[in-house]
């Protein structure tokens, strides 16, 4: 016999686990649907992309930390050994207690959890084919897509996690790599290429445009590509690899320039295919009852509604920033106008973070941006090297940028490089979401020394009269 509910999700992540608790606290009755075939909630974030990266962010900073600075700063610690297989079992422990946490939550807000795929066979129905075999039919007066996205693949490469390896295989391989090439010059790709610089691996990043993180503010990424360099990591810009051959011992990429030209074969025995995501709706019965898609994939919305009544979407499946916290707040808002309350996201105070080492944090405007617009700004700008914080902890590398209208003085956008620069964009997340000035920032006492007085110094600079360089 089918289950009804008020709601049933079909997707586990960020987008559609908070939808889920959001409508249990609301009173609604929920049910969230996954397929993952490790029977875990919490979608790509939780299980391999967010939170295991991290995980391994962290303990190769510190790995590279205790082989290069810690003498320098009087702590001795004698002969430095890796243990993979133990940095590869914390960060599947950390894994295993998020996903837990969140069939935790679900218990405590009156969520149904149901591990299976799916389907919806008609408006108001879902068919969950179950991972242990045999399906389940559930009714809904309101359905709710949050399947998120998937890895983007590379004509003419093959994906075997195993030697070329997605998001998902470079978390887990087993040895340190002698030569990683990575494909894409993103945030994916940078962070976990990272990672394995760290650790021992020569890394060459290929991008097919002539910068790095497309989407950053364009003085970002130079200065941040500089920085990279600095620590090791070689770049190919505006190059595509169009092959690559698998041999016993090691392979063979081509790559060639993104216009055309000669091909040069690069070898390397591990190679990262970090190119973009994109939206997972296929398999979903869509098609079926007639939600309407473009031609990438993308479920088209208004106001996440589609345009089949009672079928919602939200996250990485629909336009917008692909990131755990913007589904997060997607699905938050979606039910919240299922229940009959204003919701609400505010996709231009959406920030983006990048964990690599230095960090780099954006929220609003780039200045590319505001050019192209023809909107009259001003810019502060204040280096991380005249901090008395960063000093102190030898972390000077990167910069505080904020832009502000020039007539307004309404802070348009802020962009930063450095050390713990993705917790510092919060402030300025909460202080434009209020619409201030720079000028705010700039008279709001900050505690001394911290490295958020950069961000006051660089928003005392749109008026010129940044104190501390």
């Amino acid at each position: 016999m089918p289950t009804s509910f008020d709601i049933v999700v079909i997707g586990g992540g960020p987008g559609g686990y908070n939808a889920a608790i959001r409508a249990g606290q609301l009173g609604l009755s929920v049910a969230c649907v996954e397929m993952r075939e490790t029977n875990k909630f919490g979608g790509t974030c939780l299980n391999v992309g967010c939170i295991p990266s991290k995980a391994l962010l962290h303990a190769s900073e510190l790995y590279e930390q205790a082989g290069k600075d810690f003498d320098r700063l009087g702590i001795k610690i004698g002969s430095l050994k890796l243990d993979l297989a133990q940095m590869l079992k914390q960060k599947d422990e950390t894994v295993d207690g998020l996903t837990t946490g969140i069939e935790y939550l679900f218990k405590k807000n009156n969520v149904t959890g149901v591990l299976g795929r799916g389907e919806v066979t008609e408006p108001g129905k879902v068919t969950v084919h179950k991972n242990d075999g045999g399906s389940e039919q559930l009714i809904a007066k309101n359905i709710i897509i949050a399947t998120g996205s998937e890895v983007m693949p590379l004509p003419g490469v093959d994906i075997d996690e195993d030697k070329v390896v997605s998001s998902t295989g470079a978390l887990s391989i087993p040895s340190v790599p002698k030569h990683m090439v990575v494909v894409g010059g993103g945030i994916i790709g940078l962070e976990l290429g990272s990672v394995w610089r760290r650790l021992g691996a020569k890394v060459t990043v290929v991008e097919f445009l002539d910068r790095i993180i497309p989407g950053m503010d364009g003085e970002v990424a130079k200065q941040f590509m500089r920085i990279l360099k600095k620590q090791g990591v070689e770049f190919k810009l505006s190059h595509k690899v169009t092959g690559v051959e698998k041999l016993k011992t090691k392979m063979k990429v081509s790559v060639e320039p993104a216009k055309g030209g000669d091909v040069e074969i690069v070898e390397c025995d591990s190679v990262l295919v970090s190119i973009g995501r994109r939206p997972f709706t296929q398999g979903l019965g869509l098609e079926t009852v007639g939600v309407q898609m473009d031609n990438r994939g993308f479920i088209l919305t208004d106001h996440f509604k589609t345009n089949v009544e009672g079928i919602w979407a939200v996250g990485d499946c629909i336009h917008g920033p692909m990131l755990a916290h913007k589904a997060e707040d997607d699905g938050v808002a979606c039910v919240e106008l299922i229940a009959g309350k204003p919701g609400h996201v505010n996709y231009d105070l959406v920030p983006s973070v990048m964990y690599t080492y230095p960090e780099v944090a954006a929220v609003g405007k780039t200045e590319d941006e505001l050019k192209q617009a023809g909107i009259a700004y001003k810019a502060g700008r204040f280096p991380f090297m005249a901090n008395s914080r960063a000093k102190t902890n030898h972390e000077t590398d990167g910069f505080v940028k904020v832009l502000a209208d020039a007539k307004t003085d309404r802070v348009l956008g802020v962009h930063m490089v450095g050390s713990g620069v993705g917790e510092m964009i919060a402030e300025v997340c909460i202080a434009m979401e209020f619409g201030a000035a720079s000028e705010d920032i700039a008279r709001t006492c900050h505690a001394h020394p911290t490295r958020s007085e950069a961000v006051r110094q660089a928003a005392m600079g749109v008026e010129g009269w940044t104190m501390q360089a």
